[in-house]
């Protein structure tokens, strides 16, 4: 599992494996939905390369460990659709990650800009 942010670089399958499953708590919780418009959604909010591959055996993943209830329901075009919600476990669980995110975030900031320099800037005096 690879994938492009926004068009850029690659993000790593053991970096993307761990977010990703928070972030298609946070989509599943703004709206009851299907795997393949999770799949969309997260490709409009920059994650390019994602594939239907990719989500689907987190879905389960996640409906497994009760974090997310799925549900068979009429298409309006087409078979029946397994459409996906949020648990209360789940909730908790994508709030948990919000936090721990915030937290990795501003200690990788810290980290990247210490010692009076910024890793951006020190970046282009090396090119």
């Amino acid at each position: 599992m690879q994938c492009k942010i926004g068009g850029g670089s690659v993000i790593p399958s053991q970096m993307l494996k761990g977010v990703l499953e928070g972030c298609i708590l946070k989509i599943i919780s703004e709206n009851e939905t299907y795997g393949y418009e999770i799949t969309e959604k997260c490709k409009a909010y920059g994650f390019s390369d994602l594939s239907e591959g990719t989500i689907y055996p987190l879905l389960l993943r996640l409906e497994r460990n009760a974090l997310i209830q799925a549900e068979y329901k009429q298409s309006p075009v087409g078979p029946k659709r397994k459409y996906f919600s949020i648990t209360e476990k789940g909730r908790i669980e994508m709030e948990q990650f919000y936090g721990s995110w915030q937290e990795l975030s501003r200690a990788i900031g810290i980290l990247f800009r210490t010692e009076g320099t910024s890793y951006a800037s020190e970046k282009k005096r090396t090119e």
